[in-house]
Order: structure tokens, then C-alpha cells, then sequence
């Protein structure tokens, strides 16, 4: 009896070490991921862009390398399991960080976007490893409740970023903004141009240096590895000769990630562009994507005191899912700091969807656990489309800014609400 309650004790203890090392982990690729809403008006400006368009390509950029990436990033941790795939996209997204400083130095957007695009890349690595992780290692019922946890440290992180890198980055740019755009003297706009651009080699350069001490670190930690690989027995025998293409709720996951995120992203990295568009000063709109993430903050502390005990995991999305709907008519019917608001309480209905779409989506799948974590990790692609559509629907289109985020928002959250309501039921 004392040997088997040793053992309990163990593995709880086991368990708990290793929330703490995700919790650790978490924190560090939020702080990188929320960066993008800093680096869209700022490389605007330092890259010369013309518009709202090619701007967004910062976050194509970002999450395009989720699509291409997320399936080679499955076989890499076939090979190398869970501990050391993230050691090694941590290390990738470090490499990414480096790139800003060539990139800085020759003003070169498209370096900037390599440099983005090999971040997304260490982060599909990461991601694909992280989130089947954090769902296993403890009951399945509660997985949503650990990934709120994992949410908190995320999106804190995300509040926190945007604030430090647009002090650094964005200080005096309205001023400066005007002095660009009013100078004749070509060689006086290099050189402001020049000075701009350089504010960004030092943080990136810390970033780099951080997110390599954070990868030794996870690498000489006691954080277990899991087998995913081997079926539950329960289910072996159902999963017998079946391929990924046999698990309909799975790819109706794929499809709700995908709408999910590029939601996610509109909310947190386009809420600046949307008040730069309705005539707000840039000194104002720089914090705003700290609103939405404080917002998805709250959110995930109602899914850990709710989860499981008072909320199934499909309920919350439910709710998420009609929160999101309201709010994205609220931004469509008001103008001003009103629409602002609503945006920014897009984060509350945001918070809990990826906490739930990913459980649900990977459910019984055994063996196929990391392939279809990874189909998932692939659907974080949205980030990248719905930003770009929002752009040429505003820049070429010429449609009106609320009208243009509204297309962009309500097909997401009916499409999530049906996933929560049937989709997930589809086996």
C-alpha cells in the first residue's frame, strides 16, 4: 500500500514539474508570437510600405510556417521525441530572432519576413510538440483546463511584449512619422530611416539570447516524455487498419483551428490597423493589442475555475463561439473606441476556443496523435489569410473598415459554433 501511494506521489509530482516547465515554455513563444502587432506599423514605417496590405504580410509571413512546416515538424519529433523537439525549436526560433539584425541594418523587408517565417517555423515545431503534450499528461477532461493554464502564461507574456518592444520601437512615432514623410533631404531620410530601423537590433538580439538560455535549460530539466505512439487498448481494436483520413472530427478541427486562429490574430494583431483607420494617433493604438490579450487573460481564468466542474469542454466552446458572434456585430454596428472595445473583448470569446477545439480534435486518435496534432498546428495558417483578406478588402476594395473586419469575423464563430454544437461529434 505505501509502495503504490510512493508511486501516486511520484507521478504527481512527476506531473507537476512538468506544468511548470510548459508553463515556462509557454510563456516564452507568447512573448514572440504577440511581437507582430508591434512590428506591422513599425516596419510600415521603416520599410516604406505603401499599405495596410503588404504590412500584413508580417503576420503571413509568421503563420504561413505553420502550414508548410507543422507536418515535417511531426516527423522530427517521431524521431527525436517530445523533450528535445522543443529544445530544438527553441533554438530555431532563436536563429529567426538573429535574422532581425542583417535585416535592421539593410532595411530589407523580405529579410524581415525570413526571419519571421523561420520564427513560425521553430514555433510549428514547438507548437506540434507542446499541445498533445500538455493534453496527455494529465485526464482528458481536464485537458482544457491545462491548456487554459498554459493560456494564462501565454497570453501574459503577450501582454507584456507589445508594451516593452513599442516603447523601444514606437517611441515618438508620430513625430518621427511626419518628419519622414515631410523631409526633401534625401540623405537626412536615409538617415532617420537608418536609426528607426536599428531600434530593433537589441531586442531581438536579448530575445535570441533568452530563448537559447531557455532551451538548456529545458534540456538539462527532468521534464518526462510520453508515448503517444502506443494505442490505448480500449480503442486499439477500432483503430485497426484505419488511416488519419478516417477521423471526419479531426479535420473538422483542422478547418475550425484555422478560422479560430486567423480570428485570434485579427482581434490581436489587426486591432491597431483598425484604429490607425478610424483616425486614432499611433501612440494610442500601439497598446492596443495588450487590451485583447488582457481580455483572452480573463478568459482563461474563468476556464480554470469552470473546467471541468461547472463546463464541459464542448459548452465552453459553445459559448465562446456566441460571444464571438455578438461582439463581432458590436464592432460592425458602433465606430470609435466603442468598435475598440468590442474588439478587444474578442479576446474573452477567443480565449477558451483553442483550450477546446485541440482536445476535441485529437480525441481517441492513438497512434495518430502527433500527425494530427500536427494537421492542427497547420490550421494556425489562418493567422496568416484572414489579415491579408481584411487588407485588400479595406486597401483594394475600398470596402468600409468595419464592414471589411466584419466579413473577415462572422463566417469565423459560425463555423466554430457549429464544430461545437455537431462537428466534433462526427467520428
Amino acid at each position: 500500500m505505501n509502495s503504490e501511494n510512493t508511486l501516486l506521489e511520484n507521478s504527481h509530482q512527476s506531473t507537476f514539474r512538468a506544468i511548470i516547465i510548459m508553463c515556462v515554455l509557454y510563456f516564452s513563444f507568447g512573448f514572440v508570437t504577440w511581437l507582430n502587432g508591434t512590428l506591422i506599423p513599425f516596419l510600415k514605417m521603416a520599410c516604406e510600405l505603401k499599405n495596410d496590405t503588404q504590412s500584413f504580410f508580417v503576420t503571413f509571413a509568421f503563420y504561413i510556417a505553420y502550414f508548410v512546416l507543422a507536418l515535417p515538424a511531426s516527423s522530427i519529433l517521431k524521431k527525436t521525441g517530445y523533450k528535445k523537439g522543443i529544445v530544438i525549436g527553441l533554438l530555431i526560433i532563436a536563429a529567426g530572432s538573429l535574422v532581425f539584425i542583417p535585416a535592421a541594418h539593410q532595411r530589407s523587408f523580405a529579410l524581415f519576413l525570413t526571419g519571421l517565417f523561420i520564427q513560425g517555423g521553430g514555433l510549428a515545431l514547438l507548437q506540434t510538440a507542446a499541445n498533445p503534450y500538455i493534453t496527455i499528461i494529465g485526464p482528458r477532461n481536464s485537458a482544457a483546463k491545462r491548456i487554459s493554464i498554459m493560456g494564462i502564461c501565454n497570453k501574459t507574456a503577450g501582454i507584456i511584449s507589445p508594451l516593452i518592444l513599442s516603447a523601444t520601437l514606437l517611441k515618438g512615432a508620430n513625430l518621427l512619422d511626419k518628419k519622414i514623410a515631410t523631409t526633401t533631404d534625401i540623405n537626412l531620410k536615409e538617415q532617420l530611416l537608418a536609426a528607426l530601423s536599428a531600434r530593433i537590433i537589441v531586442p531581438y538580439l536579448i530575445i535570441a539570447l533568452l530563448l537559447i538560455a531557455t532551451a538548456f535549460l529545458i534540456y538539462l530539466s527532468s521534464l518526462p516524455d510520453i508515448d503517444t505512439d502506443s494505442e490505448d487498448p480500449i480503442h486499439k481494436d477500432q483503430n485497426m487498419g484505419r488511416t488519419i483520413f478516417q477521423f471526419p472530427h479531426l479535420w473538422l478541427g483542422v478547418v475550425c483551428i484555422f478560422l479560430y486562429v486567423g480570428a485570434e490574430v485579427m482581434a490581436g494583431d489587426a486591432i491597431g490597423t483598425y484604429g490607425k483607420a478610424l483616425g486614432l494617433p499611433l501612440s494610442e493604438t500601439r497598446y492596443f493589442t495588450s487590451f485583447t490579450l488582457f481580455a483572452m487573460l480573463l478568459g482563461y481564468m474563468v476556464g480554470i475555475f469552470t473546467i471541468p466542474k461547472l463546463l464541459s469542454q464542448q459548452m465552453s466552446l459553445t459559448i465562446s463561439a456566441i460571444l464571438g458572434i455578438i461582439f463581432s456585430i458590436g464592432v460592425f454596428i458602433t465606430s470609435g473606441y466603442t468598435a475598440i472595445f468590442f474588439i478587444a473583448l474578442l479576446g474573452l470569446a477567443n480565449a477558451l476556443m483553442w483550450p477546446a477545439i485541440f482536445p476535441l480534435a485529437i480525441d481517441r486518435l492513438g497512434k495518430f496523435t502527433k500527425t494530427g496534432s500536427a494537421l492542427l498546428v497547420m490550421g494556425i495558417a489562418g493567422g496568416a489569410v484572414l489579415p491579408i483578406l481584411y487588407g485588400w478588402l479595406k486597401d483594394s476594395l475600398h470596402l468600409a473598415n468595419n464592414l471589411s473586419f466584419f466579413i473577415c469575423l462572422a463566417p469565423c464563430y459560425l463555423y466554430i459554433l457549429f464544430y461545437a454544437i455537431k462537428g466534433y461529434k462526427f467520428r
